[in-house]
């Protein structure tokens, strides 16, 4: 068996899920396909709820915009022996719909619970239109993707997950392949819906992968795989074609937006691999991610930038304590579900510094004035500092500690170039080196670093 996740690009089309339709029909071996909502219907579901809630009436032609949409695109890519099935059941999703426009409108509010159901309309109808498509089954992910409560976040209850999953795929009654939304979820306590956040659908596909043991986890979207580096910001990238799940994970958390970071744990625990492919040119190889490719690792596998950053930095006696310090910051902001980018290395003696999300920075130094609120009182820390519209680059590779010249010569690098690096640190994980550039800086200094270190080759 194996897995296969298309993207919003990938069935935001008829063209597109004519795309889908060839690669499912040629696969010869069972399946289930996870799809996220069209293309772009997520952002604009979202907007248009915000609209409701703010008293602007245009919400409703955005509304009936959106059903239309759906209603243009059954009769574009459903076979018409299928079509009055697909709208019988679409229909009622789509009326919903309209109905929470239309209460969120009169309550002048939007609750987080009723923003849940608005968004999950998207897959539900996406679902169930490639289904049809291609005379498959469909299976409700509202009844077996369940999550739970973390933090005040949604997060998937993967046990609970893993059976539901199997018991529905094993289902005898069931013929493959299988069409299943992702992203789309429901509480394990109250079977409220809920979803997986961003990127979920990857997500949700690698759960099913690995509660099924795939052979294969394959994620289809709009690129030829993982590159060198961004091509909009570096034209001269190139695709890399085979990585480790370590690399792809610090690639992705440092901003290369290929595939969500949590869809590889659950894979990279049953070392079941993932092929990155391109649904507009499937004849492309694409990227093979496995961790047999670190019997030949490589020095410098690529580079990702994660931009809105903040350099949080801590002054004082108790910050040469780095040990004791980093693990009172990590405790303080992980109990409300932040995390730290970096842990960062300057030139200034006597301070501690580390970067994270710009976003997260107000309620970061909050938690972190009442962390060390007696220790400023005793003078052990003096001063708490932040400077934001940084980005942070990451040069990603398993054998990355072993770059001539390390740190320095990335340091160097940028120096020359005309960056100024406002912090940087050797140790963000064993396949990663990182630096903290100023934002305006974030095109010059990738140029320069991938031109020494992939294009001077």
């Amino acid at each position: 068996m194996i897995v296969l996740k298309f993207g919003g690009t990938s069935v935001g089309t008829a063209e597109s899920l004519a795309n889908v339709k060839k690669i499912v029909q040629g696969l010869g071996q069972d399946a289930v396909i996870v799809v996220s909502a069209l293309g772009g219907l997520t952002d604009r579901l979202i907007a248009t709820a915000r609209m409701a809630a703010a008293g602007d009436l245009n919400y409703i032609p955005e509304c009936e915009a959106m059903v239309q949409r759906h209603y243009d695109i059954v009769e574009a890519v459903v076979p018409e022996m299928r079509r009055e099935h697909t709208l019988e059941r679409i229909q009622p999703v789509l009326r919903e719909l309209r109905r929470l426009y239309d209460g969120v409108n009169l309550i002048a509010d939007l609750p987080e619970k009723t923003l849940a159901q608005i968004v999950s309309t998207g897959e539900r109808m996406s679902s169930v239109i490639v289904a049809d498509m291609l005379g498959a089954s469909h299976l409700d992910s509202l009844g077996i993707i369940r999550t739970e409560k973390w933090f005040g976040k949604d997060i998937a209850a993967t046990d609970l997950t893993s059976d539901l999953i199997r018991e529905a795929l094993r289902n005898a009654d069931l013929t493959y392949p299988v069409v299943m939304g992702g992203f789309i979820s429901s509480d394990r306590q109250t079977g409220e819906i809920t979803n997986l956040g961003r990127g979920g659908s990857d997500y949700t596909a690698a759960l099913v992968a690995a509660a099924m043991d795939a052979d294969v986890l394959q994620i289809w979207t709009d690129v030829d795989g993982f590159l060198t580096c961004d091509p909009r910001i570096v034209p001269q990238a190139r695709v890399i074609d085979s990585m480790s799940f370590v690399e792809s994970m610090d690639l992705c958390t440092f901003g290369a937006k290929v595939i969500y970071p949590p869809t590889i744990y659950p894979v990279f625990h049953k070392n079941i691999p993932i092929r990155i492919l391109n649904t507009h040119r499937p004849e492309a190889p694409g990227t093979f991610i496995s961790d047999a490719h670190c019997a030949n690792p490589r020095t410098v596998t690529g580079l990702s930038a994660l931009k809105d950053e903040a350099l949080v930095t801590l002054r004082g006696p108790l910050a040469t304590d780095s040990t004791a310090i980093s693990t009172r910051c990590f405790n303080a902001l992980a109990r409300k579900g932040l995390t730290l980018h970096m842990v960062a290395r300057s030139e200034a003696a006597g301070s501690f510094a580390f970067a994270i999300a710009a976003a997260d920075m107000p309620c970061a130094v909050k938690l972190l004035k009442e962390e060390f609120a007696p220790e400023f009182v005793d003078a052990e820390l003096e001063v708490l500092e932040v400077v934001t519209d940084l980005t942070t680059i990451a040069v990603v590779g398993d054998d990355v500690k072993n770059l001539p010249g390390g740190i320095s010569r990335l340091k160097e690098i940028l120096e020359t170039a005309g960056v100024t690096v406002r912090a940087y640190s050797d140790r963000t994980s064993e396949t990663a080196l990182s630096l903290v550039v100023p934002v305006a800086d974030t095109t010059r200094a990738l140029a320069a670093l991938h031109r020494d270190l992939f294009e001077d080759l």
